[in-house]
Order: structure tokens, then sequence, then C-alpha cells
């Protein structure tokens, strides 16, 4: 689909995919994604955090002290206008900021200035809001805030605030520099499912531009836990540096130009008094978000050989039995004793087989998918991230159907309705089936594929361990690591799979040949 909505998530059995909720344009071109995955939730809203934590961050009359926020001790405008840049990506509300600014400054009768230097963005592409205040209108006389001009960068967006243009306008132990931490991908990812941002290098480079005016916060990923929607993000980033004194406004005027904006009154009301909080109280503001932003186990990364394969064990034995996890178990052990003895010290070629053995082992066939939306995983994130009165509708293409469409010949999804929760419950207890005569699924062309895949994975590491040197080892990981290109769901995942194959007859040959380790690397 192309859609900067779909987003990578990293989990333990390596990246997958979910849907920004918040940024979607809901025109589910996704759904045309042949992954069995995708189901769509009617009658679902996000769900946030309840109502009475969210009282408990708003400013309070007389009465409910504990709950005031105290003022900060906020910029004085003098002579010299008071440079704001505001840095994000074009859709998430940074003009708004700005305009948001614009009016609170006009509210309290103070001058202001404002520029959006978006170029060519859109959604997701780079914007930056120049905002200049000051006593009166006649002091300002460059909107645009210059290199070393800055005062306050509010940095929706890591990436963007990262740039040189904005660095360029820090001035070192002076300008206030507030970021949120949340990585929101560029177009290049939906070219590159490899694409990593660079998040600790950018951080470094803010760090060494702004020194200890520099904080960071997970603005997105407390908003979407508070408030149901990572839009909300940016007027949290505004409260933040409002109550660590960055903003020479004051907060009724704030509020009241939230108001007059009319957009999302009380969630932008509310993600200002959160962000306030949030610079006031951070520990108050993580209690609340904690049990909303708690990681399942599949996000938990191991962070041990031991715990990896372990894991694994546990998953294969729930996938099939555990003799099939004993065989997982074995392969692994086998690996593990033949580097042990041949490259002391190295790890690197058991833990890439206990990860890709795994991979090919853990393949998602029919019984799979059913066994994954109804182990109680599936009714647990949804129960976490939705209310209201749920129905679900899967998008499925089953090949025991066969349909195609009739313009590309590719397998043609289909729609279920709710039923298909129960088809799924009786589908899942039949996986005892799989892999013997009676499993009417294994005589697919993709069924049978994958059990080939594994047998010949198995055969591939018997023969990395019987040859393995220290000369060689990194040439049996790169081996060992080629199913990590194998990705994908039915002829997605057979196109993937030409172009390892292809890759991975390169390396075995590199590898009989007795290619040295420092040439691999070089490649």
């Amino acid at each position: 689909s192309n859609c900067l909505s779909v987003v990578p998530v990293e989990t333990e059995f390596s990246r997958k995919r979910a849907i920004d909720q918040s940024s979607c344009n809901k025109d589910y071109s996704c759904l045309n994604g042949f992954c069995p995955s995708f189901v769509t939730v009617h009658g679902a809203r996000p769900k946030k955090v309840g109502a009475a934590a969210r009282t408990a961050a708003r400013t309070r009359p007389a009465g409910a002290a504990e709950f005031l926020l105290p003022e900060p001790e906020k910029p004085v405008l003098g002579s010299t206008p008071y440079g704001i840049i505001v840095t994000g990506v074009g859709g998430t509300g940074v003009v708004t900021i700005g305009a948001i600014l614009g009016m609170a400054a006009h509210l309290e009768g103070k001058g202001c200035g404002m520029i959006d230097m978006a170029g060519l963005a859109q959604k997701g592409g780079a914007v930056y809001s120049h905002v200049k205040l000051a006593l009166a209108p006649g002091d300002i006389h460059a909107i645009r805030v210059a290199a070393g001009d800055a005062d306050l960068i509010l940095g929706c967006d890591l990436v963007v605030s990262g740039t040189k243009r904005v660095l360029a306008a820090v001035r070192k132990g002076e300008t206030g520099v507030l970021v949120n931490t949340a990585e929101i991908y560029p177009g290049d990812f939906t070219r590159n499912a490899d694409f990593s941002l660079p998040s600790e290098r950018i951080k470094r480079a803010i760090r060494q531009a702004a020194g200890e005016g520099a904080h960071f916060v997970d603005a997105s990923g407390i908003a979407t836990a508070l408030l149901g929607n990572s839009i909300a993000a940016n007027m949290f980033m505004l409260g933040h540096a409002y109550q660590r004194g960055l903003v020479p406004l004051g907060a009724a005027a704030i509020r009241r130009a939230i108001e007059l904006n009319g957009e999302a009154v009380e969630m932008n009301l509310s993600a200002f008094e959160w962000g306030r909080r949030m610079a006031a109280d951070p520990q108050a503001v993580e209690a609340a978000v904690a049990p909303l932003k708690a990681p399942t186990a599949v996000h938990h990364l191991s962070q041990t050989l031991d715990e990896i394969v372990e894991r694994r064990i546990r998953f294969l034995t729930a996938y099939q039995n555990q003799a099939y996890a004993d065989r997982y178990k074995a392969a692994v052990g086998r690996v593990r004793a033949a580097e042990t003895a041949k490259v002391p010290g190295s790890s690197s070629l058991t833990e890439a087989v206990a990860r890709y053995l795994f991979k090919l082992m853990a393949y998602k066939d029919e019984y799979e998918v059913a066994r994954l939306y109804t182990d109680g995983t599936f009714a647990a994130q949804v129960a976490a991230a939705f209310e209201g009165d749920l129905r679900f509708e899967f998008h499925l293409a089953p090949p025991i159907l066969g349909r195609q469409d009739r313009h590309t010949g590719l397998p043609k999804k289909m729609r279920f309705g709710p039923w298909m929760m129960r088809a799924f419950g009786f589908l899942a207890k039949l996986k005892g089936l799989r892999g013997t005569p009676l499993d009417i699924f294994g005589y697919s062309e993709d069924r049978r594929l994958e059990r080939r895949l594994i047998s010949d994975y198995e055969a591939l590491i018997d023969e990395l361990s019987a040859d393995l040197s220290p000369t060689n080892c990194a040439v049996a990981v790169a081996l060992a690591s080629i199913p990590e290109k194998i990705r994908g769901y039915g002829y997605v995942k057979r196109r993937q799979l030409a172009a390892a194959k292809a890759e991975e007859a390169e390396l075995l040959a590199q590898y009989r040949a007795g290619t040295p380790a420092m040439k691999v690397a070089a490649e």
C-alpha cells in the first residue's frame, strides 16, 4: 500500500507490522496485503486512560490542591524577540502548534510572527514552523529564526529535529530543546523493509548541539496511552515545554487559543495538561501510563542465547507438540557443540540457527493462523487497544477455495465475519494433523515448499557444523541467516525465496571454497 501508517514493530520473532490508528487515513489499501493477519474491527474506539486518571492531571480549583500544577518561571520578553522552531512531519498538527502560539500571543496583546516551511511536505514530510514572540508586533523585524537565534526547539519529530538546519539555530547551553523520541518512519521504509532510523546517533547530535538544554520524552507513546491518539503528542509537547519554563505565554491564553481553534478541543486541552504534569511530576504520569504501555511477551527481546532457545522451544511446543520442539532443540544443540569446539568463545552461528531454524519451523499455515487468533493473545491485544461494541471482519484468501483476481491472476482475498472465530477454534484443535496424510492443507504447493525449506536448512547447518572454523565462521553465520530474507505469505513468500536462494548459492560456493571471513565482511 506504500502507506506510512503501516509501521514496524520490533518483536522477539523479528520485525512485524502494525497499523498506526492515529495517522491512518482510512483508505484501507493495506487490506490488500496477502498476510492473514489483517482484521477490521468495527464499532471500535481507541482505548485511553480512564476519566478519573485524566481528571487527576488537570489543573484543579481550590480544594483539590494535590492536583494543582505550579506555575513555572517563564521567560520575560524584552526588546529581542523570542524565537521558537516547531519541527515535525506533515499531517500531525505541527502548523497547528504555531497557530495556537500565535493566537495565545494575540490574546495577551503581544506581538507574534509565524512562517511555516513545509516545502513539498504533505503527510509524513518534514515541516518547520518558525515563531517569533515579542512584547509588540513592531519589535519583530524578521520571522525566520536564524542560526544561533532559537530560544526553544519544540521537536515533535526526532529526525526533523536533528537536521542541520534546526541544530544550526541552537545556542549550546542556552536554547531549550525538547524532542519527542517516537520513531516516525519516513517514506524510505515503504521501499526498504529493513530501513531503521539512526535514533541514537540523532540524539547524540542533538545533545552535542544543545548541551544541558536537551530533553527527550516519548510524547507519542504517552499521548497514545493516555488519550488514545498519537496526534495529541504535539500538544503534549507544548504543555511539557510550558511547564519547563520555555514558553513566554500564559497557560490561560494557550487554553483559550485551543478552544478557539475548535479542533478536538477536549483532547488537546487534556494533552496540554498531561504534558505540563509530565514536566512537573513525571513519576505520576509514568504510573498512569505504565499499565497501558506494558509490553506483551513477544515485545520483550531475549537477552541471552539460552533465553532465545527456551522461548522458541515453548512456542514450538504450543505450535505443534513436544516432539517437534525437541527436533528444534536437538538441531540447535548440535550446532552449539560444534561451534564451541571449533570456534571457542563464539556463539554467533548458534544464535543464527536458533533464530532462523525456528522461523522456518514455525511457518504460518492454516492451523497456526487459527491458533494465533484463538489462544487468547489476539483477544488481549484487541481489549488493550479498543473499547466499544466490537465486531470482527477477517480478510483471508484460503487456498482451498482457490479464488483469483481476474486482472492479476493472484489469489483474491475474501471477507469473513465474526463467525470465523468459531471456525478458527475448531481448526486450531486439528493442528495434530499437520504433516500427516490427513492434512488436506499440507498437499498445497506452499505447504510442501515450507516443509522442504526446513529439511534443506537442517542439511545446511549439518554441513556448516562439519566444516566450521574460525576462518569461515562469518560466512557460516551469513548462510544460516538467509531465512531472514524469506518473508511474507503465499506468493509473496515465493517471490522472496527466489532472491534468497540466489544469495544462498553464492555464499555456499564461497564457504565450500574456503573464502576468508574478511572478504565476506567487505562485500
